[in-house]
């Protein structure tokens, strides 16, 4: 009896997974394909001692699945466990941040070895580090300063009427602050630092960020999929849905076409197939990655299968 072909998945962990993420979307996208799907740990990689790179994977035979059966196996480490092989996997999908030495490691091994890696392991360290963007001049994008040096984000400061202070490497609102004037600088920059790598990233707070922030999904071929607006919960500044953001059906339109126009080709340089762009009053403040979420609010907006666009898009070498 043949195997069925395989798709793997690097995650931060598993017990901390939702039915909202679009990893488990993703993966019950590739099970409903006719795929197997593997997920693996930054702890279940190895070499055997014939010099084959695989991992000690979460499995899951093909078939359709609710994304809540999905989560519950994996919280609560019930799924199969099986020692695999990274050689004859369809496609590798990196899904985790942060993005860590030995990650990057192995997916690079299996890369070598002819698996398909989505995004490419060699490019995404620098494109999943926000001084990337600050890079990109073409780009429209809010006046921007990465540094680890105190005096210059004093100096950025004193020209902006309030400027968002956040770690250079880190998601989720981490470590982010907003300040108005000099005052609360210091404090702000600390708690960037111990958030990050140490770099800070000083942005110009934008004033139309008080009407919600835009989440756009990229993918590689064929451009903007879908995307919604996130507002900020009552007394928050951050726009992440895990602190109370409200989403709200906001699909792209003709403002995003001269922004997309800019920013595609630096995604497609830097090895980018799928990405959730951030965007405040026709500037990019953020371009996710790593790990990438939004399909799930998309998908319930549109009613479209974007997942599953997603995975036949990145499937194609």
């Amino acid at each position: 009896m043949s195997q069925p072909k395989r798709v793997g998945f690097i995650v931060s962990g598993v017990t901390g997974v939702s039915p909202t993420h679009s990893t488990v979307h993703l993966v019950q996208a590739a099970l409903g394909a006719g795929y197997a799907a593997e997920i693996y740990e930054p702890w279940d990689f190895e070499i055997d001692e014939w010099g084959r790179p695989g991992a000690r994977a979460h499995r899951f035979e093909p078939g359709e699945v609710s994304r809540e059966a999905l989560v519950e196996a994996l919280r609560s480490r019930q799924a199969a466990r099986r020692t695999v092989r990274f050689e004859g996997l369809a496609l590798l999908l990196l899904r985790a941040n942060p993005l860590n030495s030995t990650i990057l490691a192995f997916s690079q091994l299996a890369e070598a070895i002819g698996v398909p890696v989505r995004n490419r392991p060699g490019e995404l360290s620098r494109a999943s580090h926000k001084a990337w963007l600050a890079t990109l001049t073409d780009v429209p994008r809010p006046r921007t300063l990465v540094t680890r040096a105190p005096s210059a984000v004093h100096r950025f400061a004193s020209g902006c009427a309030a400027v968002i202070i956040k770690p250079a490497r880190a998601s989720g609102g981490h470590g982010v602050s907003l300040v108005r004037g000099s005052a609360g600088l210091e404090d702000a920059m600390d708690a960037a630092i111990r958030a990050g790598d140490g770099y800070v990233v000083a942005q110009e707070y934008l004033a139309g960020a008080a009407g919600g922030e835009r989440r756009l999904l990229y993918l590689r071929g064929h451009g903007l999929l879908g995307g919604y607006l996130r507002v900020r919960a009552p007394g928050e500044f951050r726009h992440n849905l895990r602190l109370g953001a409200e989403p709200i059906a906001c699909p792209p339109d003709d403002r995003d076409r001269p922004l997309l126009a800019s920013l595609a080709p630096h995604l497609d340089a830097a090895g980018v197939w799928f990405a959730g762009i951030d965007v405040i009053d026709g500037h990019v403040v953020e371009v996710n990655a790593l790990n990438p979420g939004g399909i799930h609010y998309t998908a319930g907006f549109t009613g479209l299968p974007i997942a599953r666009t997603v995975l036949d898009v990145m499937l194609q070498r």
